[in-house]
């Protein structure tokens, strides 16, 4: 015998073909599909919430982001699926549509959709949902909007459907008539176009099978992304800001388009490519913004726009509460990839004390590669580090390693920076700045300060002396540097 298919066992056998007493009030017999979970879409996601409704109906878990995804279509255009972008989303999910784009001639169109809907009418007899897309209503300029229908009650002429744009959008209904009308998409004047797309199963989609899509390239998905941009279009403060990508983060400014455009691929590509490669495996732990703001008065305007806020840096700074960085780009990029290695930070190793958060995200305020990896270089915070230590106020490094977040951030903060960063770029220096970070993550339940792990990888049982060969070593550095 053989086995009954999810698709069958779910949509199939729970239909109801006839109105009471067995006849149709009107030319089409009821017919209904039943237990189809209802989703409401997220924005302008209508069509991925309609196919993910007839996935859960054969037990295919698949939610509407899954579906974009699916649809290949560029997150940056910020919008939900087109038709054409659907039919390659249901497709290769696994149904087979066949047909889904007629033509109806203005003349002849009651007689055509007439036919049309009998051959959908048709596909709901045999427990096949289809999506169509209509305009949203009858009001002048509406929009176009996809909607799952799932059957039709021929006592009242009504058809019924899932209405993915509200909460509680199951099983609505709307008169044949008003359906008829919403349906031609009327493009041109003397050709209607009509779309229905039959979500007929495949053989593999038949027994609960999805064929596999490729791995996203991060931990956000390309409908994450979509819809993201989707919100922040609305909050742009104006025409002349552009938004483009940079994986993991999305790239803001008011530059000129070109210009926003390279500093993503040249800056922030860069270094995000390097800084994953040496450091950090995991993607930020949310979809992180990067505002780069053009000069000093548009970073202070929009900052307080924006963000309710008044900024305490000239350069910028990274803000975990509204997951942004926010760069008055005009002072150069160092700021911009020192920032950039918080959100990095903050998901890899995010037991990670103050010192070290801060002298290798400072050691990158002057970066380039070396070897195919980001190197420091000697940088601004050189000078008033060797005025300190002229003056007898650095610290032990045992203390540095002990100081708490509060303590470093208030402090003497210049000195803790600039301290922290020339041990950090010694450490590069002996080949040893990527290998002490992995391993004091993996020590830092043991070690939170890092302390005993610096002694570990330097070899140094002796720090007092390595301090002050340090000491000695910083002195003899020089910014600009020479030859």
């Amino acid at each position: 015998m053989t086995r009954p298919s999810l698709i069958t066992l779910a949509i199939a056998a729970t239909l109801s073909c006839a109105s009471p007493g067995g006849a149709a009030a009107g030319p089409y017999a009821s017919v209904r599909i039943e237990a189809v979970p209802h989703v409401q879409q997220k924005p302008d996601f209508c069509g991925e919430a309609c196919v993910s409704m007839a996935l859960a109906a054969a037990g295919v878990n698949m939610d509407q982001d899954a579906v974009f995804d699916r649809a290949g279509l560029d997150p940056m255009l910020a919008r939900g699926c087109y038709t054409r972008e659907l039919l390659h989303a249901v497709t290769s999910i696994g149904f087979v549509p066949g047909t889904v784009s007629h033509r109806v001639q203005p003349k002849k169109s009651k007689a055509q959709l007439n036919r049309l809907f009998g051959d959908m009418h048709g596909d709901l007899k045999r427990g096949i949902p289809s999506i169509i897309c209509t305009r949203y209503s009858e009001k002048p300029h509406t929009t176009e909007h996809f909607r799952l229908i799932l059957g039709f009650d021929g006592d009242t002429d009504e058809v019924i459907y899932h209405e993915p744009a509200v909460a509680n959008g199951a099983y609505q209904r709307m008169s044949r008539k008003a359906m008829l009308s919403l349906w031609p998409l009327k493009y041109r004047d003397d050709e209607w176009t009509v779309i229905r797309i039959p979500l007929k199963p495949g053989s593999a989609l038949s027994r609960g099978r999805v064929p596999q899509s490729a791995a996203p390239a991060s931990r956000f998905s390309d409908a994450a992304y979509a819809q993201h941009v989707m919100g922040l279009r609305k909050r742009l403060p104006g025409p002349e800001f552009h938004i483009t990508f940079a994986r993991p983060f999305v790239v803001i400014g008011d530059e000129d388009r070109e210009t926003v455009e390279r500093r993503a691929r040249k800056t922030i590509e860069w270094a995000t490519k390097r800084l994953k490669q040496d450091y950090f495996p995991k993607d930020p732990n949310h979809i992180i913004d990067i505002w780069l703001f053009k000069d000093k008065p548009s970073y202070e305007k929009h900052t307080l726009q924006l963000f309710k806020e008044r900024p305490t840096t000239p350069f910028g700074y990274y803000s975990d509460k509204h997951r942004a960085l926010i760069m008055n780009i005009a002072t150069g990029g160092g700021t911009l990839v020192h920032e950039m290695v918080h959100p990095f930070m903050e998901a890899n190793f995010p037991a990670c004390p103050a010192w070290f958060n801060e002298g290798l995200a400072s050691l990158y305020e002057q970066c380039g590669e070396k070897d195919g990896h980001i190197y420091g270089y000697t940088n601004w915070r050189l000078a008033g580090l060797q005025l300190a230590m002229r003056g007898g106020k650095v610290p032990s490094f045992k203390e540095l390693c002990g100081t708490s977040t509060v303590a470093f951030y208030t402090r003497d903060p210049g000195s803790n920076y600039a301290q922290a960063r020339y041990l950090c770029y010694n450490l590069q220096e002996k080949g040893l700045l990527r290998k002490y970070y992995h391993a004091f993550r993996r020590a830092s339940a043991d070690d939170p300060g890092g302390y005993d792990t610096l002694v570990q990888i330097l070899d140094a049982p002796d720090m007092s002396a390595f301090q002050t060969a340090w000491q000695a070593y910083v002195l003899k550095l020089r910014f600009p540097a020479r030859g």
